[in-house]
């Protein structure tokens, strides 16, 4: 505590001392003797400050105008709309893209071959990030070409480009989203019959997700199928060899490994991922 006493006084003396030196050292030195020939050649250049002045010390200001286009939000507000969309892009990546089936579907496949640990956490979000980069390009590239160089160029405002925006990012929601899920919502949020174009984001970001559910879970249970039969062999083979004592998941996982290589599992769970979205 003493120590953090001591750096404290000392940047409060330095910002003291920066603060007084120049009056000081102006009261402390006279005022210079200018030639008579020197005044007209200063009498062009900037005005000089009369002795004895306060010396104004320099400042920073930071102002945040607003913007001339017509209709068109403040840059403070569009700051605080951007802080909010960086604050929610893991949940828009999350929620509003692919990223959720391709991840349920491989923790699946990992949890299936009884290798909890291989590929790791790491490496299967990484590829599911990736796979949802490649799966939702299209898509990011109709936004920025309907939506975000329009704003860019000031052909439209913010408001504008967010509703823009949207239109792809739903039309992709609504291809993989239950029409079941669509009803149940609309009829939750109290909506009439509503129009597929007009439906409100409030009511296809949560049908998608539960589309997005059970989808992955069906698609798991079908991955663990083949799994469960070497299991099922692998146990019926050491009780009728009375070997109770012998853990069936060890003597089964070379088994599990040794399928998936064989089929290219890999690739086939990554095909069958893809293929689910482009199909």
């Amino acid at each position: 505590m003493s120590g953090c006493r001591y750096i404290f006084a000392f940047v409060l003396g330095l910002v003291l001392f920066g603060v007084q030196a120049p009056a000081q050292q102006n009261s402390a030195v006279p005022p210079a003797i200018t030639p008579a020939g020197a005044t007209a050649a200063n009498s062009q250049g900037p005005a000089a400050t009369p002795a004895g002045a306060p010396v104004d010390p320099l400042h920073l200001t930071i102002g945040l105008g607003g913007t001339q286009r017509t209709g068109d939000v403040s840059v403070a507000v569009q700051i605080v709309i951007l802080m909010t969309l960086l604050t929610l892009a893991p949940s828009i990546v999350l929620l509003m893209t692919s990223f959720t089936r391709i991840v349920i579907v491989l923790g699946f496949v990992r949890t299936a071959l009884g290798v909890p640990s291989a590929p790791s956490n790491q490496i299967i979000i990484g590829l599911s990030l990736f796979l949802t980069f490649f799966l939702m390009g299209p898509v990011f590239d109709r936004m920025n070409v309907d939506a975000i160089q329009p704003y860019l160029a000031g052909k439209m405002t913010s408001v504008e480009a967010l509703d823009k925006a949207s239109v792809p990012l739903k039309e992709f929601m609504l291809k993989q989203t239950r029409t079941r899920d669509l009803e149940y919502f609309l009829e939750l949020g109290g909506y009439g019959p509503t129009a597929v174009k007009d439906l409100s984001m409030r009511v296809v970001v949560p049908a998608f997700v539960v589309s997005e559910l059970q989808t992955s879970f069906q698609m798991g249970f079908m991955l663990f199928l083949p799994f469960l039969v070497i299991d099922f062999l692998v146990s019926s083979v050491l009780m009728a060899l009375g070997m109770m004592m012998m853990p069936p998941v060890v003597v089964a996982l070379p088994f599990k490994l040794l399928l998936f290589v064989l089929v290219d599992g890999w690739h086939l769970v990554v095909k069958a991922l893809v293929q689910s979205f482009t199909g």
